[in-house]
């Protein structure tokens, strides 16, 4: 019998992406036991999985502890503190549809490969295009990028690079291959791997997460892989374009934090005064903007706010 793989949805205030999320599980040929860690939603969600999805257990902490948070709380509920001797964890977003075949095929790479720690799935847009899935660690360079786009400040054939923490095979071929992390929409983690580091760090409220997740299963001598056989469609941003300017300061703040945890103090202080010239760069653009009339005095003052307590970071 095939080991049953536990998947943990984080929900906020999704719930018609949550059920075409939960219905496209019910078509896994493995068995699963799916857990909905609902981050204090107002918009029915609670209700809606109750009345329509009685195979799943649905755990309420009452208010929003951030992705982290409630994926520790939802691998505690999935483990019991004895995750080593368990099935794989697909950690999962509630804005995914997961297409026939795409569990199957994570949890058979796992199976046939005792060292891979995590595997993540090909990503595709709601229109069939392939979203960026497989990522390499962040670096200065991808600061830079991020904060001079590509096409705008920098060269834009830097878009999509290498310097960019982009993975050529992503785009280039359908063969499985190793990379430093996928993105945190969809994870499936080999229980050992979790009991050996651990689970997130909640110093992460937003962003960033699975990446000090993923740096500590390398760090012990765990590989991760994308296997592009397992497609997954997500939406991207449901839950977090709901709070925009507090979305970005925490971007930026769990960017910088990681810096700080996981870099030498030089490329700390690198990446701090890359964010302080950045954060001066969107304001002028902003201004500039307002001058054209682009766009209206109120975001004006949204984005200079942001923009402010984004270069104020330490």
């Amino acid at each position: 019998m095939r080991e049953t793989v536990g998947v943990i949805i984080v929900s906020f205030n999704t719930c018609a992406l949550l059920r075409e999320c939960l219905a496209s599980l019910r078509g896994c040929g493995l068995p699963l036991r799916t857990l909905v860690v609902d981050n204090g939603s107002r918009d029915g969600s609670q209700a809606m999985v109750r009345a329509e999805f009685s195979e799943v257990d649905l755990i309420e902490p009452g208010r929003n502890l951030g992705f982290g948070a409630a994926n520790n709380l939802g691998l505690r509920q999935l483990y019991g503190g004895q995750p080593a001797h368990a099935g794989p964890a697909l950690l999962l977003n509630s804005d995914t549809v997961v297409h026939p075949g795409a569990i199957e095929a994570l949890a058979d790479f796992l199976a046939q490969h005792p060292r891979v720690g995590v595997v993540g799935p090909r990503l595709l847009n709601p229109d069939g295009s392939l979203q960026h899935a497989a990522f390499r660690f962040p670096t200065l360079s991808l600061t830079a990028l991020d904060l001079f786009p590509p096409g705008e400040a920098l060269p834009g054939r830097l878009y999509g690079s290498w310097w960019h923490g982009r993975y050529a095979q992503e785009i280039a071929g359908a063969a499985p291959f190793p990379i430093d992390h996928p993105l945190g929409a969809c994870m499936l983690v080999r229980a050992e791997a979790l009991a050996e580091v651990g689970g997130f760090d909640e110093d992460f409220f937003m962003y960033a997460e699975e990446v000090e997740l993923c740096h500590r299963i390398r760090a012990a001598g765990w590989s991760i892989w994308q296997q592009p056989a397992a497609q997954v469609t997500h939406v991207g941003g449901a839950s977090t374009s709901q709070l925009r300017s507090q979305m970005q300061i925490a971007l930026w703040e769990s960017r910088l934090r990681l810096f700080r945890k996981r870099y030498p103090r030089r490329a700390l202080a690198a990446h701090r005064a890359l964010l302080r010239v950045g954060m001066l760069r969107a304001a002028l653009l902003a201004w500039a903007a307002f001058a054209r009339r682009q766009i209206s005095r109120r975001d004006l003052r949204e984005r200079l706010y942001t923009c402010g307590r984004i270069a104020q970071l330490r």
